[in-house]
């Protein structure tokens, strides 16, 4: 088996890979901590030949986790962005300080797609463009829903959004304080998102396939006018490419990937942007 991490900075999210087949046999997660000791929830590591991970925990909890995992497993290997892998160029001035989750996510949707942008809705959202061509363009970090929840120290952070809600209901005006809260915040997150993606797309003179991926993509998803795909495994994805272990992995095939969405016609991007800005 391979075990997958995809280490962040309040869940650790893993899953199991079955070496021959390429299907994935379990999945979980747990708190990011300092320790990460087998147990109930975490896989047996019995059965794992090869890891791979990507953290942008503290360094002392990678340091723990890969040291733990290297005496039980042969294989390990640990993600880490760069100025240029599989045909991308990183647009950061320093590489590597742009978080490994969102180079990732470059990397995986830029073998999907040749080109897109890539939205990581976890406890910040983050947004990174990449041109057909290779060029990655940087990208935009804004609080995530839950982060943005707690920043108003409202008594609501507990009440989370309930993801099966209609776009409709959410972008309503609340009739309590705990609707107001998750209504505003929810309006915030997918207007900027439209936003942004509409203007990035506008200044580079083209439309750009959209991914979504984490723990509150399927939430953001009902509130976004553009066409866009989830995909859950993104950032495993990235793993994939960068490391690919499987006969499916080395011939392309990213477990759990979507179907391109289709892109939206620039003038249509430009028509929706500038309407907004007369608002």
């Amino acid at each position: 088996m391979i075990l997958d991490l995809d280490i962040g900075n309040t869940l650790s999210k893993w899953r199991l890979k079955d070496v021959a087949s390429s299907e994935i046999r379990s999945r979980g997660a747990v708190w990011t901590r300092e320790e990460w000791r087998p147990g109930a929830d975490i896989p047996d590591l019995d059965v794992v030949e090869a890891v791979r991970i990507s953290s942008v925990a503290r360094e002392s909890v990678l340091h723990d986790t890969v040291t733990l995992l290297r005496r039980q497993v042969g294989v390990v290997h640990v993600a880490r962005s760069t100025p240029e892998a599989l045909g991308v160029s990183c647009g950061y001035d320093e590489p590597g300080r742009l978080g490994v989750d969102r180079w990732m996510g470059v990397l995986a949707g830029y073998q999907l797609t040749g080109g897109c942008c890539s939205v990581d809705c976890g406890s910040a959202i983050t947004m990174d463009f990449v041109l057909p061509g290779g060029r990655h363009l940087g990208g935009y970090i804004i609080p995530g829903l839950r982060l943005m929840k707690e920043s108003l120290k409202l008594g609501t952070r507990n009440v989370a959004i309930d993801p099966d809600s209609e776009a409709d209901e959410l972008l309503a005006p609340g009739r309590n304080t705990v609707e107001a809260v998750n209504h505003g915040i929810y309006m915030s997150a997918v207007s900027a998102v439209n936003r942004i993606y509409s203007e990035v797309c506008d200044r580079e003179g083209i439309a750009l396939p959209l991914l979504l991926t984490g723990g509150d993509a399927r939430v953001v998803s009902r509130g976004l006018r553009i066409p866009h795909a989830v995909w859950p495994d993104m950032v495993y994805a990235g793993l994939e490419t960068c490391y690919p272990l499987t006969a499916a992995e080395r011939a392309g095939r990213l477990a759990g990937a979507p179907l391109p969405p289709p892109v939206p016609p620039l003038e249509k991007v430009r028509a929706g942007l500038a309407f907004s800005m007369l608002l």
